[in-house]
């Protein structure tokens, strides 16, 4: 995995990079031992936004304990987001997360630990608005959007990280790329596509094209 990271890099302008589900402790090793090689390079550094895909929706695990271990040690330093949802952060962290208060302790608790901007995703929690928090330097920034009702999509955590680092790709800041993704991500969610599958359940997904 190494050297198709490092074949990328040496073929193509790669201005910024995100991670999604790694699932095993091998693979984040090589992610880490990837971008650390990289970033040996000062003229090779890059955004990286780390989408720490734990559990599913569902509430599966989706990342074997070991390599949990892993990115908090090997991989989260190298991040310049760390994007997790509730769920996530509630593993990382090992206690519940039920409201605004307690987001803006797990932020804080999150970005001491792993000493990287974090943007703590709220979606999980009740209300009219998702809001998510950026904890970035000294400085807490609050980002919401009205809910949109009735649907169950599911990719929109992987959508908001990628957009994300498009906007960090073209130069966009971090503050100002992250409701760019907001806006983006429910403008999808609104689009979404909606079909039945075998069992008769109702399924969406994001229209989404970055």
């Amino acid at each position: 995995m190494r050297e198709q990271i490092a074949l990328l890099f040496r073929n193509f302008p790669i201005a910024a990079a995100k991670t999604g589900l790694l699932f095993s402790a091998e693979i984040v090793e090589a992610v880490a031992r990837a971008v650390v090689d990289l970033s040996a390079d000062s003229a090779k550094r890059f955004p990286l936004v780390i989408d720490p895909v734990i559990v599913a929706t569902s509430g599966n695990r989706l990342l074997e304990p070991r390599a949990i271990e892993l990115y908090e040690r090997e991989l989260f330093p190298l991040a310049t987001l760390l994007t997790p949802n509730l769920n996530e952060a509630e593993k990382l962290l090992g206690e519940p997360i039920r409201d605004l208060q307690a987001m803006r302790k797990a932020g804080k608790e999150m970005q001491k630990k792993y000493g990287v901007s974090i943007l703590l995703k709220g979606g999980h929690l009740t209300g009219n608005n998702a809001v998510d928090l950026l904890f970035a330097g000294e400085k807490i920034s609050e980002f919401s959007a009205p809910f949109v009702h009735g649907v169950a999509p599911h990719g929109t955590g992987c959508t908001y990280s990628a957009a994300i680092t498009a906007g960090l790709a073209s130069g966009v800041s971090l503050k100002d790329a992250i409701p760019r993704a907001k806006e983006f991500v429910t403008a999808s969610i609104a689009r979404r596509f909606r079909w039945t599958s075998s069992s008769g359940k109702q399924l969406d997904a994001l229209n989404h094209s970055l």
